[in-house]
């Protein structure tokens, strides 16, 4: 008696860059998020010029918000890497996550206020990207900034970004809508700051 086994249907891999990496570039080093880096990130999110330009930060910003989000990060539950911006002797500057959302890959960061204006932003973004493209050459990420940050649209523009649209966005900070400029990037686009 000879069986017929149906054979199950595949379901495709999900794409994914794998673990987060360890990032070293001249001035800063990326690395995976500590729970050890929850007064650093309170601190920093905890700053409204900070907080006002993030969509999903809620205003005000505590040390146990920080704690709440990186068991969430290191939970292994979320597509991507959220990388900790760190200066040579491991200060916590700022992050820079790429994540899928909605099917999409997305690229947030942001720098403690008392970093801005030295080119660290721009400098991690341009790690995180390079080393996410080199695993994943054929994917778009995308991005925004709000309206009123032209600092990072700035940056955005020096890498490479393109504008692709505007939309409205809450902001939990604000709590309000805001106006949100769409960017995206290919691996082909990529300029080094």
């Amino acid at each position: 008696m000879t069986a017929h086994l149906r054979e199950r249907p595949k379901i495709a891999a999900r794409p994914d860059p794998g673990p987060c990496p360890v990032i070293e570039g001249t001035r800063l080093v990326l690395r995976p998020h500590r729970l050890s880096d929850a007064d650093a990130v309170a601190q920093s999110l905890g700053d409204y010029q900070v907080s006002r330009m993030l969509a999903r930060v809620s205003a005000p910003y505590h040390r146990q918000d920080a704690l709440d989000w990186l068991i969430q990060q290191s939970s292994g539950l979320n597509a991507g890497w959220t990388l900790a911006i760190t200066t040579g002797d491991d200060v916590h500057i700022g992050c820079v996550g790429i994540e899928l959302r909605h099917g999409q890959w997305h690229l947030g960061y942001w720098l403690n206020r008392f970093y801005w204006g030295r080119g660290y932003a721009s400098e991690a973004a341009y790690a995180a990207m390079e080393r996410f493209f080199r695993r994943m050459p054929d994917t778009v990420l995308h991005s925004g900034v709000f309206a009123d940050n032209a600092g990072s649209l700035k940056l955005q523009k020096k890498l490479g970004f393109e504008i692709t649209g505007c939309a409205q966005i809450y902001a939990l900070a604000r709590n309000s809508l805001v106006s949100h400029i769409e960017t995206r990037i290919t691996a082909g686009d990529l300029r080094k700051p």
